[in-house]
């Protein structure tokens, strides 16, 4: 069963009705979320939650296609110069904001200025920016100390990344969440209401401005058919799962693993994997407590026996890999990995007592709003505490661990998930300022390399570098690959679009409801 559902998912596979039907306009989408984003301010949080409703509304320089290749979206064109430190870019003219006012040079300064200052994944790309300015009305230059690889990579990113704000928003914006009245975007949706605990709301922007390419995941035309998005929060996820056979939700995230049997042969129903896989990480606070002993984080990855972990979430839709990127990916290297799934108890106490650790808590956090954390959060800590740890575990929801996580003096370990982003350089690990907080000249100087790098050949040997540095300092246990599973009624069309596959951060144009 692992095997085939692998390759499926390997293959873009996507169960889904609607092919050759003319798109309808019209209607109310709802869509059954595990909770509600911390907030909706895409450059300060790097929640998953929030990117997939967030992108809706605002746009960014660049996105991905189907293949995760960055592409323009509010660029039209660009040029490096033969050095490869100035790039020119000219926006696309007649781009509206949902305020109506249209998007000028001025705003991307702005924008880029505010994420340059708070923005979780601001500082790789600003570390090498020596010039950024407005040229004239639609265009603006960026300068680089020296060539910078992942440009735009990184400006296509919008979890943690540069999404456009107008001016004004931008200007008077400090490190805390934009409140909800400047949630003004130039996306194909625009904020209408947030009811906590009920709803939020986007409805159709009536005068976007799309890309007249052809559709291809993030990116090409974008079109908003149903008039209105609505995210309703519903932790529990046998509720969102009636809430999609009864019809009170048209859409329903991150159904658990072991119902996959039962989804798929429910002809109302329509499923599909979202790709490439996700991947668990359990994060190491590098900064302030007890683990900021490299030897106590080595014992902890020794102990860990990633199978049960994986099967205890995920069921045949996981894998033990512990190369940070899938197989099959260009990423993908065994650098390192002879110290993941040690499974390996003796070695583990070896280590602690190595660490000189005498049976402190260790302050684990793990958030009910995912399932699949909560379940793999209590066999680590049963694993753990056969080994020999005092875990402390400690469950939030996720907007809760969240604020949390950002004060180092409140933890000591906490679990997430990771998309596969297309560039390393995007992995929040390798922020410095992301929770958890590797910030070491060695990891440093290797991030450095990898980003004056262009060729891939050489980035690629860095890489391996990396990760096996990861496996060395332990500042985060990727516990493996896993596959989430969404699902849908049978009258949300659009979805199985060659040009629309299931990607990361399910989206919603292109996109319509019919019988």
């Amino acid at each position: 069963m692992r095997k085939w559902v692998i390759g499926a998912i390997l293959v873009g596979l996507v169960v889904l009705g609607g092919v050759g039907q003319e798109p309808q306009q019209g209607g109310i989408l709802r869509i059954a979320s595990i909770g509600e984003p911390p907030t909706l301010d895409l450059m300060v949080v790097t929640s998953d939650l929030a990117s997939s409703i967030g992108q809706h509304i605002f746009e960014t320089l660049f996105t991905f296609d189907k293949n995760y290749a960055p592409i323009p979206l509010l660029v039209d064109t660009y040029e490096r110069s033969e050095d490869g430190t100035e790039v020119v870019f000219h926006l696309r003219q007649g781009v509206l904001f949902h305020n109506g006012k249209e998007l000028t040079s001025e705003d991307v300064v702005a924008s880029l200025e505010r994420w340059k200052n708070y923005g979780v994944r601001a500082p790789i790309f600003f570390k090498n920016v020596t010039g950024l300015a407005a040229v004239d009305r639609y265009t603006f230059r960026i300068v680089f100390s020296e060539p910078f690889g992942p440009m735009e990579s990184l400006l296509a990113f919008n979890n943690g990344g540069p999404c456009i704000l107008p001016k004004e928003v931008a200007e008077t914006a400090g490190p805390e969440p934009i409140s909800p009245d400047q949630y003004i975007g130039t996306g194909p949706y625009k904020f209408a209401e947030w009811v906590p605990g009920r709803y939020i709301r986007l409805v159709k922007f009536e005068d976007y401005q799309p890309v007249t390419a052809e559709p291809s995941g993030y990116g090409g035309r974008r079109t908003a058919y149903v008039d209105e998005l609505r995210f309703i929060p519903v932790p529990e996820a046998g509720t969102r799962v009636a809430g999609i056979q009864a019809d009170d939700y048209d859409y329903a995230m991150d159904i658990p693993a072991d119902l996959y049997d039962a989804m798929v042969a429910d002809p109302n129903i329509n499923t599909f994997l979202l790709t490439p896989p996700i991947f668990p990480l359990l994060f190491m606070n590098t900064k302030e407590g007890i683990m900021t002993n490299q030897k106590l984080r080595q014992a902890i990855l020794a102990a860990l026996d990633m199978d049960p972990i994986l099967q205890a979430a995920y069921g045949p839709l996981s894998e033990a890999n512990g190369s940070i990127y899938p197989k099959g990916t260009a990423w993908y290297t065994e650098a390192g990995v002879e110290a993941y799934d040690q499974a390996n108890v003796a070695r583990a106490q070896e280590l602690a007592r190595e660490a000189g650790y005498n049976g402190e808590p260790i302050r684990f956090m793990a958030s009910t709003s995912y399932i699949t954390h909560y379940n793999m959060a209590l066999v680590i800590t049963d694993q753990l505490k056969q080994a020999g740890f005092n875990i402390d575990l400690q469950i939030y929801d996720w907007a809760t661990l969240v604020a949390r996580r950002a004060d180092p003096g409140l933890w000591d370990m906490f679990l997430t998930h990771h998309g596969p982003v297309p560039d390393p350089s995007l992995l929040t690990p390798l922020s410095p300022t992301y929770p958890g907080w590797w910030d070491t000249p060695e990891k440093n100087a290797l991030v450095d390399a990898f980003n004056r790098a262009t060729d891939f050949g050489e980035r690629y040997t860095i890489w391996e570098q990396i990760q096996a540095l990861w496996y060395e300092y332990v500042p985060v246990i990727k516990l493996g690959d896993a596959f989430t599973l969404d699902i849908s009624s049978t009258q949300v069309k659009g979805l199985d679009d060659p040009h629309h596959p299931a990607l990361l951060w399910p989206y919603f144009w292109n996109v319509w409801l019919g019988s």
